[in-house]
């Protein structure tokens, strides 16, 4: 398999071109021939042209590879190495929404052949791959896993934004149904991560690794929200009990903040379904979550509770939110909890305007039901800068004096301009 591969006698494809997929798919293509699979005609068109939908990757990642973008099952079908790396979120009652993997392995079942490999990259509960996914291939292919194809699931650790850690330097754990297909999984990855692999000792001991990743951050990151709001109640800034700590050499170094996006903020859910699927309630994880997935109305409390003791007429108070999406420098809105500061603060009637460099206003009106400000005023009763984007970090006390009234409360929740605020009330976690 793999010198057929490389010998481009034989094909990769990647379903599913987003943040985790079109990344590998670029990797693998200056090795081997791939074909780039989406069900989004319009992400297609815009990958044949060398640009990235999600805006991480420039034009120059394009360059050099061996790759053909389609949506034709026909193209598909020449593939031999199938990677799934579809999303998969939660519902609005945190269960997880199997919708995007479950398609994708019907896809995979009508391009199967005997011979081929389909190794599923998306986040998952353990099990899932062979409990839900595998069936669905089975069924529709007519073949048998073992006999006809082999199986793997390799987790994907691609981080929005961050270009240190990347797909070639991070180690990549693979997994297979079989010794055989461990070890071809395994060489297919070594192409192109020069860190090395971790083989698992099955496919659900990778599927559970990735869930734990993200779980145990979340849990660090609930704490730390838990910590901010006992130490507000004290009257102490929690950055600077952070700082004392962490001269401990064995302290670990977390920080209180909004947790969305499609990783920590609903990884940890597919964890307790499965755990309550067999009969156990987590406590831990889920109290992580009940804390971190009420921050944003915490914070939206906060300025409520200023414009209420400092605005005479509340319904005509101004509030500014500095960021939307779900993590700093990225564009992506999925799952943003700025969105839940905004909704909290609107339903007491109160004006917000909405500025993000990164962000698409269409897209924000489409999902949260707001667009991004045309022009920045002078008179906020309260200023958030809720997402730590590059674009602010040059931004000073003369800037937020510049569109603020003089009894205006700046929040800033990740501390940019601790002790740096000093004509307005300031306020971080």
């Amino acid at each position: 398999m793999l010198q057929e591969l490389i010998n481009k006698q034989k094909k990769v494809a990647v379903i599913g071109l987003g943040y985790v997929g079109l990344p590998v798919a670029l990797e693998m293509a200056k090795k081997v021939a791939v074909i780039g699979f989406d069900i989004n005609a319009d992400r297609i068109a815009l990958m044949q042209q060398g640009i990235d939908p999600s805006k991480e990757l420039g034009k120059e990642a394009f360059e050099g590879c061996d790759i053909t973008f389609t949506n034709n099952l026909d193209v598909l079908r020449e593939a031999t190495f199938f990677i799934v790396a579809v999303p998969t979120p939660v519902y609005a009652n945190n269960v997880p929404d199997l919708t995007a993997v479950k398609k994708a392995s019907e896809t995979v079942g009508m391009v199967l052949k005997k011979g081929d490999y389909v190794v599923f990259e998306s986040t998952v509960y353990p099990g899932c791959t062979e409990e839900d996914c595998l069936p669905v291939m089975e069924q529709i292919s007519g073949l048998k896993m073992g006999v006809d194809f082999k199986l793997g699931y390799s987790p994907e650790r691609i981080n929005p934004g961050d270009k240190h850690h990347t797909l070639t330097n991070v180690i990549k754990v693979v997994s297979g149904c079989d010794d055989e297909s461990l070890q071809v999984i395994a060489d297919v990855y070594c192409l192109v991560v020069e860190a090395g692999v971790h083989k698992a000792t099955s496919i659900k001991v990778a599927e559970a690794s990735k869930i734990i990743e993200n779980t145990q951050r979340d849990m660090n990151i609930g704490l730390m929200n838990e910590l901010s709001q006992i130490f507000d109640r004290i009257g102490i800034n929690t950055y600077e009990v952070l700082e004392a700590a962490g001269t401990k050499w064995n302290f670990l170094k977390f920080s209180p903040g909004l947790v969305g996006g499609h990783c920590i903020g609903v990884d940890p859910y597919y964890l307790t379904y499965k755990a309550n699927d067999l009969g156990y309630t987590s406590r831990l994880i889920n109290a992580a979550r009940f804390i971190n997935d009420g921050m944003g109305r915490y914070v939206g409390e906060k300025a409520v509770q200023h414009i209420i003791a400092n605005v005479d007429k509340v319904k005509e108070a101004k509030v500014l939110v500095m960021g939307s999406t779900f993590k700093e420098d990225v564009s992506d809105i999925r799952n943003s909890k700025v969105a839940d500061i905004i909704a909290h603060i609107k339903s007491h009637f109160i004006n917000v305007d909405v500025t993000d460099p990164h962000a698409n206003s269409e897209e924000l009106h489409e999902e949260y039901g707001y667009e991004l400000c045309n022009q920045i005023a002078n008179d906020y009763d309260v200023v958030i800068v809720a997402v730590a984007h590059k674009d602010y970090l040059t931004k000073d006390a003369t800037y937020f004096a510049s569109i603020s009234n003089s009894n205006a409360l700046i929040i800033d929740l990740k501390g940019l301009f601790r002790n740096k605020i000093i004509n307005r009330s300031y306020w971080s976690l």
